[in-house]
């Protein structure tokens, strides 16, 4: 069982939320610490690309308000979550705010080449590569149309080169 995870959350997918938070109970020590986390980019687009005059405040508070509906929807009534909402590159808050925690296990939920998050591809390697602890990568949770689903399902295991 690990002491201190740390979840990176996309607020804008309750699934994946949800799913990360899931395996999290099962991986969680009952005395543990469980936190949350969101990387935003703080210069315009990021989360909310439809909003261009969001202060840098504003979009964090926004942020951390869905984290704690998500807590409050997913998460037990007898645990706790600290919530951590950071503006800059995702992969280097990702690793910096693991080591700052001392996190035991970082968990992530891929969202290969597509999602509006900064947490594509390049980000989970890099955390992977770089985080002061394990990585647990969660596949990602396909929230687009059935043609999207079905593409996965054909596409041969081996055909990354």
């Amino acid at each position: 069982m690990y002491r201190k995870l740390l979840i990176a959350i996309d607020p804008e997918d309750d699934g994946e939320a949800k799913c990360a938070l899931e395996s999290a109970m099962t991986l969680l020590a009952e005395e543990g610490e469980l936190h949350l986390a969101s990387v935003y980019s703080p210069g315009g687009g990021g989360f909310f690309p439809h909003v261009t005059q969001e202060s840098p405040e504003q979009k964090e508070a926004e942020v951390g308000k869905i984290l704690d509906l998500l807590v409050r929807k997913y998460l037990p009534l007898n645990r706790r979550a600290s919530l951590h909402v950071v503006a800059g590159s995702a992969g280097e808050k990702l690793v910096g705010l693991a080591g700052q925690l001392c996190a035991d296990l970082m968990i992530l939920v891929s969202r290969g080449s597509s999602g509006h998050w900064p947490l594509r591809r390049a980000t989970v390697e890099y955390v992977s590569v770089n985080a002061p602890c394990p990585v647990l990568v969660l596949p990602s949770l396909e929230k687009a149309g059935p043609q999207k689903a079905g593409e996965k399902a054909t596409d041969p295991p081996n055909n990354h080169h």
